[in-house]
């Protein structure tokens, strides 16, 4: 035993040396290789560096001696070429300056024309400017005239008198483009019995009803707030104006214009004859509608005078097609009543034409034949006896008789 263990660790030892020898060897051999490839590849850089080198100086003997040689030639071609260029050169350069000539010349002609309307210009100038100046003091005198125009209506207008005759004038264009009659679809000024009041127009609805119009309608206040300077006089005359047209509201609410005894409808209509104040009414105090038709007073436009009268105008026309179509109706009652009475007649005759046609035929085949029979016997025995007396009728007259028929 003592034996194997210093054995043991000699071959240890030994295989230890044995591969840090193979390991050193192996490094030297892999550092000699370098070596050897590092010596390689610098020759071989040396030989192709003398390569390069050997081809470099005949590269430049070559290209001295061909550069020469080029070098006549391009000279040569470029003489050649430069000719070619300087005749195409010169034919362009003669073919442009023909073009140019040309546009030239147009461009002369454009030119005379633009100066001959210049001159053309010049000449209508002062007769254009004498017709605008005319037309300029045309238009002054116009606007004159329609602003004095203007003030007189205004005038007129300030007047109650002529306010009202000019309310009824809007109304009565109104009513004529709404197609109605006087006197058939309504009245003017006509006194309410019991009353000093009369109103403007009164319109006739169906059943006998009837609905009242007033057009006088306050506008001073109106048309002074329309004049006013400052705001604040404008918002005086307008307070005024409203205040005036609720006092109106309230003048025809009484009972000359409303009064269902006189077959009146609950409302009355008051005529404003101007959008343009019936727009001014409701941008300022909105209120006002709705207050006037709580107190049965509708205040129409022009515009809405005329809805009104269409509805008023359709109400009649359908109130008039339903009593035709009552008389229509009556009457076909009345026609059916007498048709059954016809029918009846007709069928009674018709009874009595086919018994009168059965007799008649009874009379023709039967009684005919029952009769000529002794008329024969007779007309026998007149033979018999040798009497000329024909008493038989003619033969043709029994002929179509047929088979005799007995009793």
């Amino acid at each position: 035993m003592a034996f194997i263990v210093p054995f043991l660790f000699g071959v240890v030892t030994g295989s230890l040396i044995v591969i840090i020898l193979s390991w050193l060897r192996r490094k030297e051999t892999k550092e000699l290789a370098k070596a050897l490839v590092d010596q390689s590849q610098a020759e071989k850089i040396q030989d192709l560096e003398a390569v390069i080198q050997r081809l470099k100086e005949s590269f430049e003997s070559l290209a001295s001696n061909a550069l020469s040689n080029s070098t006549t030639e391009l000279l040569k071609l470029a003489n050649q070429t430069l000719k070619g260029n300087l005749q195409s050169g010169e034919k362009e350069l003669e073919g442009k300056k023909k073009l140019i000539d040309q546009n030239l010349e147009s461009i002369n002609k454009e030119m005379q024309k633009v100066q001959e309307t210049i001159v053309s210009l010049e000449k209508n100038t002062g007769q254009k400017f004498g017709e605008l100046t005319s037309q300029l003091r045309n238009a002054a005198d116009n606007t004159k005239s329609l602003h004095e125009t203007t003030s007189q209506l205004k005038a007129a207008l300030a007047n109650t008198k002529v306010r009202g005759q000019w309310g009824e004038r809007m109304a009565e264009d109104v009513l004529r483009l709404a197609g109605f009659i006087e006197g058939v679809n309504y009245q003017k000024q006509k006194a309410i019995e019991s009353s000093v009041r009369r109103p403007d127009y009164t319109f006739f609805l169906p059943q006998g009803l009837r609905i009242n119009m007033d057009v006088k309608f306050p506008l001073n206040n109106y048309l002074t707030s329309l004049e006013a300077q400052n705001d604040l006089e404008k918002e005086k005359y307008r307070a005024q104006f409203l205040r005036d047209v609720r006092s109106r509201i309230k003048e025809v609410t009484t009972r000359d214009y409303i009064d269902p005894a006189s077959h009146t409808v609950d409302y009355v209509l008051v005529f404003i004859p101007n959008e343009q104040v019936y727009g001014f009414i409701n941008e300022y105090d909105r209120t006002i509608l709705d207050e006037a038709l709580k107190n049965r007073v509708v205040l129409c436009s022009p515009l809405t005078l005329y809805a009104i009268l269409a509805v008023i105008r359709q109400a009649i026309d359908n109130f008039s097609l339903e009593q035709s179509a009552t008389k229509i109706l009556a009457v076909m009652g009345t026609f059916k009543e007498q048709w059954i009475k016809f029918v009846e007649s007709m069928e009674k005759v018709g009874k009595k034409i086919d018994d009168a046609k059965t007799e008649f035929n009874i009379m023709t085949t039967t009684r005919r034949n029952q009769l000529e029979r002794p008329l024969k016997q007779i007309e026998d025995l007149r033979s018999a006896k040798g009497v000329t007396m024909d008493l038989l009728p003619p033969a043709n007259h029994s002929a179509g008789n047929g088979s005799e028929n007995n009793p």
